[in-house]
């Protein structure tokens, strides 16, 4: 098994005054849960510490990762990319930005959807475990999380996303790359790299990785791949394999895309992670190894706190607090390389809300979307119960993607209501506190719900980064199922 940690690495937190907001919502689940109540229904919460935050960190470090050893497995240290490399810029227009940027991210996979309409692919077989540290993206300037890897001798940050399947990096020569810290991978300089045939198996998978089949020209030992986010996102390049190291576990002949042409939302990473389950996806391609199982625990975006990035399914190596409950895939033929799950129900403070909705259409969870997006029904549904639950405190015009937003600024206690999403098979989700309130000023003076409507009822509802804070989500493939459990995110 490997475990990939996910950091989003802040300064010390020494006191409460000089605290971000990003490391407010950090204590925000760990400390004030335990210290003032955290019942079935609702939240107890202080609030008046958020008036005197600052917006003040200490200067990052990012030049050394920890790893270690645990029954079995290999922990590698990940930082947020947002924090090794946090922008200075005014904190409401990076918030503006990043909202903006989810909303493209979700408009992205809605019409990939819908283009890879025709897909169809098998995958999948046994056995291992290694852990890497993965970290919040905010470092990088994006929003998803980042793990590192080794690939040819040489480490490079990713992102993580369970919504691609093709794996790539950018490389030299670069026709078109945009900026980021790491040197662009060189292929010339790696003895272990070769490239793609044509004719070999790996090309001939790109369409269903991709929807785009190989770009064959006059050179038939050279497999050619575009991928286009439809977002205006992209890469392109030719595809080679080389040694991957994740943790301490090596994967000998990796295929993933050498990108030499790179446009679009990566932030400063070099690269990205692809999570699916088509063929060329890295689970795919490690399914000996690891047996088709990973996981994760999310933790806060801008904090001083890590996760973790599993691969292999020993449970040992969890840390959750309450035990897992396992939910099917849903099947869907045409669109194997995605992960659906049928979500039959939410609860607002132990209410159970009505919509005909639930159950009738597979949700997406995502690790890459920020915001959870449901179908305007059932947002509509949610948001009449929040209210009536969440009562008495000031209504304030809404925020990018988000509409239902208060004013907080003069309580110094709020009660919240706790939220739990159902699946098939009595599986839940219980949303961690950090995960309700999306704080856009730190004087909380504007604080909304996490959770928008999509456009239209027949899009794909998708469940966010954002709401999955600080619950271990396990995916099996091998058994067709996604667990859930509670746990208090940390690489130590």
């Amino acid at each position: 098994m490997s475990i990939i940690d996910l950091c989003c690495v802040c300064s010390s937190i020494e006191s409460f005054k000089t605290m971000s907001l990003c490391q407010y919502s950090i204590v925000f689940a760990l400390l004030f849960v335990g210290a003032f109540g955290y019942g079935d229904n609702e939240l107890f919460l202080p609030l008046k510490t958020l008036q005197k935050m600052h917006h003040k960190h200490n200067e990052p470090s990012c030049s050394s990762q920890k790893s270690r050893s645990e029954n079995g497995a290999i922990i590698l240290e990940m930082k947020h990319k947002d924090y090794c490399f946090r922008s200075r810029g005014d904190l409401n227009k990076r918030l503006q930005k990043r909202l903006l940027a989810d909303d493209i991210r979700v408009r992205s996979i809605q019409s990939n959807i819908k283009k890879i309409s025709s897909k169809q692919v098998e995958a999948l077989s046994q056995t291992t475990t290694t852990q890497i540290p993965i970290n919040s993206g905010v470092t990088m300037q994006t929003l998803n999380y980042i793990v590192t890897v080794t690939l040819g001798g040489r480490n490079m940050t990713v992102i993580v996303d369970t919504g691609s399947d093709l794996t790539w990096v950018q490389c030299q020569p670069c026709r078109l790359c945009y900026n980021q810290p790491e040197p662009l991978f060189n292929p010339s300089i790696s003895p272990s790299f070769q490239t793609v045939a044509c004719n070999s198996s790996a090309c001939l998978s790109l369409e269903s990785a991709t929807g785009y089949s190989g770009l064959c020209g006059t050179n038939s030992q050279t497999c050619g791949y575009l991928v286009s986010y439809g977002d205006g996102s992209y890469t392109k390049g030719d595809l080679g394999q080389d040694h991957l190291v994740l943790g301490r576990t090596s994967v000998d002949n990796f295929v993933f895309g050498c990108g030499r042409n790179n446009r679009g939302l990566f932030g400063l990473a070099s690269g990205l992670m692809g999570l699916g389950r088509s063929d060329l996806s890295l689970i795919s391609q490690t399914s000996g190894v690891f047996g088709g199982v990973f996981s994760y625990c999310l933790p806060s975006t801008e904090a001083e706190s890590s996760g973790s990035l599993i691969f292999g399914g020993d449970p040992s190596v969890f840390k959750n607090s309450t035990p897992i409950s396992y939910t099917k895939m849903v099947p869907n033929p045409q669109l194997f390389s995605f992960y659906f799950l049928n979500l039959t129900g939410m609860t607002i403070g132990g209410v159970a809300v009505q919509d005909s909705s639930f159950g009738k259409s597979g949700f997406l969870i995502d690790s890459g979307t920020v915001i959870t997006r449901l179908p305007p029904s059932i947002y509509k549904a949610i948001k009449a119960e929040f209210l009536k639950q969440f009562s008495g405190y000031p209504s304030v015009p809404g925020y990018s993607i988000l509409d239902t937003c208060f004013d907080l600024s003069t309580y110094e206690e709020v009660n919240i209501p706790t939220i739990k999403v159902h699946f098939e098979g009595d599986a839940q989700m219980e949303v961690d506190v950090a995960g309700v309130f999306y704080f856009v000023k730190n004087d909380a003076s504007q604080v909304c719900l996490a959770l928008a409507s999509l456009q239209y009822e027949g899009e794909i509802g998708i469940i966010g980064n954002f709401q999955q804070r600080n619950t271990r989500v396990i995916y099996d493939t091998k058994q067709s199922q996604v667990g859930f459990a509670k746990e208090t995110c940390s690489f130590m």
